[in-house]
């Protein structure tokens, strides 16, 4: 980091807290304690309005803001919960850039908000998948390699494969479903694939940009609809019968689905669409929503799901004959 942008992001830890000591700042810009007096004497000399205290630190002379950017409590609120998300469920340059984009935030609000959000933040936790320490720093290498048209090279575990293998892809869009996914055309088997993050081993970024085939995730689905021969699904929920958890993991999990569209009814139930070629693989998605779902087309996903809680029921439910 050049001497510039130090001091820029030391009057920003100025503005985001209500005292910084300066141990602290050298500790967290690698530099020395003398470095950071040198540091604060050139934001005096600017004008910046610093007070120190013995013993505590530094701090500003309260009204002093960046210009100008507020925002409401509810908003900042919001953006804490974002940062918390990209802090656990992205990668590392990701989590490090939300904590840095949510200090210029606090940094220009007054100080009962700003007090608010440190009051809030240990009540608001996200759990961290339990192997995240172990994913590379995919997320924002692909965040880039989308929006500027770049080939990726991947060392990707696929679930039906024994070893890894190198792929070429060009990246369109990043979902988030349970885990997250990237939608890329795949060089290798010269056709678009869905990969899952957590199974990618090593990811590079290629200096090569690729022609734009697709432009958007929808399109992305559209298209797999299109190219397979599926069967047309009905079914109808009651949300009203489900924990919004349970409510959320449907939403979350039904594009892995074949999910087309859907709507509300008048009775309050959510009819929706899907377009998928085996009704066992959908039954298995289906059966924890019993007593809340119901087939209306077609048939046999009703007998698979019946098949299926049989097989579950004949294997958990011990006969009488066997307590003895």
């Amino acid at each position: 980091m050049n001497r510039f942008d130090r001091i820029t992001a030391i009057l920003i830890q100025l503005q985001a807290r209500r005292v910084v000591s300066g141990p602290a700042l050298a500790e967290q810009f690698g530099v020395s304690l003398r470095t950071i007096y040198r540091d604060m004497r050139t934001l005096e000399e600017a004008g910046v309005p610093i007070t120190a205290e013995y013993g505590a630190g530094y701090s500003l002379v309260e009204g002093y803001r960046l210009p100008p950017v507020m925002f409401t409590r509810e908003e900042a609120t919001a953006l804490l919960t974002a940062e918390k998300l990209a802090a656990h469920l992205t990668d590392a340059p990701t989590a490090h850039l939300g904590a840095a984009a949510m200090d210029k935030v606090r940094a220009v609000l007054r100080h009962p908000d700003r007090d608010h959000l440190a009051t809030l933040a240990p009540h608001i936790q996200v759990l961290e998948p339990r192997d995240q320490a172990a994913r590379p720093n995919a997320y924002q290498l692909l965040v880039a390699a989308v929006a500027t048209r770049q080939v990726v090279r991947l060392r990707y575990q696929a679930a039906d494969h024994h070893a890894p293998s190198t792929r070429d892809i060009e990246p369109i869009g990043l979902y988030l479903s349970q885990q997250w996914h990237v939608v890329a055309y795949c060089r290798l088997r010269q056709a678009f694939r869905n990969f899952r993050l957590d199974r990618i081993q090593q990811v590079d970024l290629s200096p090569e940009v690729f022609a734009p085939r697709l432009e958007t995730l929808q399109q992305y689905w559209a298209a797999e609809a299109d190219r397979r021969q599926k069967e047309k699904v009905v079914v109808r929920f009651q949300p009203a019968a489900m924990l919004p958890a349970t409510l959320q993991r449907l939403h979350d999990t039904k594009h892995q689905y074949g999910w087309a569209h859907e709507h509300p009814l008048p009775a309050g139930e959510l009819e929706m669409t899907l377009f998928l070629g085996s009704l066992p693989y959908l039954a298995t998605w289906l059966l924890p929503y019993a007593g809340a779902v119901t087939v209306v087309e077609p048939l046999a996903l009703h007998e698979h799901l019946r098949e299926l809680a049989q097989r579950a029921h004949d294997f958990f439910c011990i006969p009488p004959a066997r307590l003895t």
